[in-house]
């Protein structure tokens, strides 16, 4: 290792857009949805609710549902988020999204690609070696090795011989990390 002090640069993982999802329709068998504009639809029967969002085939554009709530006394859901409910918001809607549970649930997956941006500020010259800080400010699952040859252009056979990393750099995560490029 070099003993000249590491330049440390930061990058940041930024959600574009909301994912497509893996789901596959009952028109015309296609497998891809999206959230289209993003709504709710609440079903009181009684004192239970039905909560499902709504979604849109990319192909023939029918709509159907994912279950968020079933069956639920009306009572066990706090006020606000029936409010959420109601006007449809956004941030609840990506929230409702990305919850690994309620994929598992209605058994679709997020596409993430084409989904997220990586902002990298420029690298000084002759900056070796240099620590590179990924922050994810929003959960996009990504895999370390696909992200850090995207951002430094270095295929991923020069990674593992130049990367030094304390995470499994062939597992998805949306954790931050930190990470060390060494000279050729």
């Amino acid at each position: 290792m070099s003993s000249r002090p590491h330049i440390v640069l930061p990058w940041t993982v930024r959600r574009t857009r909301l994912p497509l999802l893996n789901l596959r329709c009952v028109a015309c068998h296609s497998g891809h949805a999206t959230t289209g504009d993003g709504r709710f639809r609440v079903n009181a029967n009684g004192k239970l609710l039905d909560v499902w969002l709504l979604v849109n085939c990319v192909h023939c554009d029918r709509t159907g549902k994912l279950t968020v709530h079933d069956r639920v006394p009306v009572r066990s859901l706090p006020p606000a988020l029936l409010n959420d409910y109601s006007a449809n918001s956004p941030s609840l809607v990506a929230r409702t999204l990305l919850d690994p549970a309620i994929a598992r649930r209605n058994r679709f997956t997020p596409a993430w690609d084409g989904c997220w941006e990586l902002h990298t500020p420029p690298v000084p010259e002759d900056p070796w070696p240099l620590q590179i800080t990924v922050t994810f400010h929003d959960p996009v699952p990504l895999r370390p090795e696909r992200l850090i040859a995207h951002g430094s252009g270095i295929s991923r056979n020069e990674i593992a011989r130049r990367v030094k990393i304390d995470i499994p750099p062939n597992r998805r995560t949306t954790q931050d990390f930190s990470f060390i490029i060494n000279p050729r």
